[in-house]
């Protein structure tokens, strides 16, 4: 007979492995300005270039990478203050997996700690 595990420990095949997620968000050191083109490896298809300027097209690169990356996509690309700024409206725009994952792992993203 097989076991499942509980709703509460289960991790969704679609969130991040824990040793994938940043130990802490000061890593998170990405640019904040300008151009940014990302890799294939994250932006496959569609557009890849994005002007950080642009607030519809920086929550599109950031949905991206936290989609898709890995910790140095997220070290690279992502940035702590950013991030903290617009995750009300980027953990709309994510997975429940991706969402619970950097929730869980940063009070700062956890939706009380914005109220």
């Amino acid at each position: 007979m097989i076991e499942k595990a509980s709703d509460a420990t289960a991790r969704s095949r679609w969130a991040p492995a824990p040793d994938q997620l940043p130990g802490d968000l000061t890593e998170l050191i990405g640019p904040t300005q300008g151009t940014v083109v990302l890799p294939l490896h994250l932006a496959w298809s569609g557009l890849r270039a994005f002007d950080l300027s642009d607030e519809k097209l920086l929550l599109g690169m950031y949905r991206i990478v936290l989609l898709n990356g890995r910790r140095e996509d997220y070290t690279c690309y992502l940035d702590a203050a950013q991030l903290i700024a617009h995750w009300p409206i980027l953990r709309k725009m994510l997975g429940r997996g991706v969402r619970t994952a950097w929730e869980d792992r940063f009070a700062q993203l956890q939706p009380a700690a914005a109220a």
